[in-house]
């Protein structure tokens, strides 16, 4: 995979998102279902305010989305950006078989 500017930024704002254990847990909570902060605040026993910070980050690295219905705004998981972010961890599954260095002299 050739890695260009735009794609490198996606990845590295991707992996950012996902070192943080409310963001992941956000994840895991939106893995199976679409649901609007209330029911995410509620399920993961956090308030608005800090959820609201958490999901800006996720949609800032394209991993969640939203839409709005009338007053409730609701959240799902954006599976083309995980698929990309999969697509480069692949990669490294090619140098399974790296051969060990030789000692130096």
């Amino acid at each position: 995979m050739q890695i260009t500017s735009i794609h490198l930024t996606d990845l590295l704002t991707g992996f950012r998102a996902l070192a943080d254990p409310i963001r992941v847990q956000v994840l895991e909570t939106l893995g199976d279902r679409e649901l609007c902060v209330c029911d995410l605040c509620e399920k993961l026993e956090i308030n608005q305010s800090k959820l609201s910070f958490h999901l800006k980050t996720l949609k800032q690295a394209h991993l969640i989305q939203s839409r709005q219905e009338g007053r409730w705004v609701y959240y799902r998981l954006n599976l083309t950006q995980f698929a990309l972010l999969e697509g480069y961890l692949a990669e490294y599954q090619r140098f399974s078989s790296i051969l060990q260095a030789q000692e130096c002299q």
